[in-house]
Formats: C-alpha cells, structure tokens, sequence
C-alpha cells in the first residue's frame, strides 16, 4: 500500500527517522519543518496523508489542522509531547485522524499510518488511482489519462508509469525498470526502457522535447514528478 505521504515535523533528526522507517514501508515522503510550510505543500501536491507534529515554529500543528480541515479530507496523525485529556482531545477536535504521544515507536507510526491509509482507502475506493500532476494512473482498469485525455499504453509502458506513478520523486535505474516489464531477461537489455520512455513523454508530456514530469536524472535513470510542472 505505496502513498505519498507528508511529514511536518521541525526536529530534523526525527523526521529523517520518521523517513527511513516509512520509505522501507514502500511510501515516498516529503519533510517540511515548519507549519506553513506544511500548509504549502498539501495545497500544492495533495498527498496521501499527514504525520504532523504539534509544536513547530510560525504555524503550530493545530493551526494547520483547523486550515486543512476547511480545505480537504487529508488524513492527519498528528505526534504531541502534550499528553493531558484535554490537549489530546483538543487535538481530535481540530481535525486529527488519530495521534501519537512523544516519545513514541517508530514502529508504532508506521502501523498506524497502514490502518489510516486502510481506513480512508476503504471509505473511498477509488484512491488505487496513482495522481502525478496531470497523469493519472489507475492500476486496476489498466487505464492511463494525461491532462484528463485517455491515453493507450503497451503493457510495457504501463507498468512502467505505473510503478513511477506509485512513488513520484523517486529516481529508478533502467534495470530496476525493466524488471517492472517483466521482460529482465537476455534478450533483453537496458535500451529498452529508453524506448518505452521516449514513446511515454510522446503521450503524456505537453511537449515532449522538454519533458516535466518524466525526467531523465543523468548517470542514474528516471523520475516521474510533478515538482517542474509550469
């Protein structure tokens, strides 16, 4: 169960924690450390879900909440050294999904994160559907749509967006791509995938002589993003 999910949390080391323990779950993560920056980033790239910290500086954790809930149905497990009733109730109330009291387990957020994103993904059976920017991909129909046009893909291809799609942001070497086709066998070589690209940036990009969003990162292989989106 791969999301996007967002980490608003202003002591570094925690954080870079909070992201070593999520990534090995399958989830990309984007770390921000102060609340309005969080703020920023949900509008800007609507992830999956967020692990906020109360106490941050500028805009504190219940702020961004209150914002958040008038906007969006964002899952929020907000982290708290505040453990009275009252200021975890107060928490619930301005919108969390759940909560955590510090110190915590890093093992223990990663499960409640699964039983939220199992939650809300139950409630809405539609989110299987991987968004990047404009591209959407929905891996069970099989169907590929770029600026809200319906575009055909080969097997090849698909599975190739779709496990970029799953995991914006995160760089894949050739050969980790060409193990998604299926086809990683001696017949096969890595030249593959850079055809199945170029026909990708052929649909999917506005222009594909200057991709956007599917980007060659030079020495490694590919990212799929929305970040460079005009």
């Amino acid at each position: 169960m791969c999301a996007h999910v967002l980490i608003a949390e202003d002591d570094e080391m925690q954080a870079e924690l909070l992201r070593r323990y999520l990534e090995h779950d399958g989830h990309s993560i984007t770390i921000v450390h102060n609340g309005q920056a969080a703020i920023d980033e949900v509008r800007r790239r609507q992830p999956d879900l967020l692990v906020l910290d109360v106490m941050m500086p500028e805009v504190d954790g219940m702020h961004v909440c209150r914002v958040l809930r008038e906007e969006s149905d964002l899952p929020v497990l907000m982290l708290t050294a505040l453990s009275s009733e009252d200021d975890l109730l107060l928490g619930l109330e301005t919108g969390a999904d759940d909560y955590l009291t510090k110190p915590y387990s890093p093992r223990e957020l990663s499960a409640r994160v699964r039983t939220l994103l199992r939650r809300v993904r139950r409630e809405n059976p539609d989110d299987h559907v991987l968004r990047v920017g404009p591209i959407t991909v929905d891996p069970l129909r099989r169907e590929v749509t770029a600026g809200g046009k319906l575009v055909e893909c080969t097997p090849g291809e698909f599975e190739i967006l779709a496990a970029m799609a799953a995991q914006p942001e995160r760089v894949f070497s050739r050969s980790q791509l060409l193990e998604r086709t299926g086809s990683y066998d001696k017949l096969s070589t890595e030249r593959v995938v850079d055809g199945h690209i170029m026909n990708l940036r052929r649909k999917v990009e506005p222009d594909p002589r200057r991709p956007v969003h599917l980007l060659t990162v030079f020495g490694v292989g590919y990212k799929l993003t929305d970040r460079h989106a005009p």
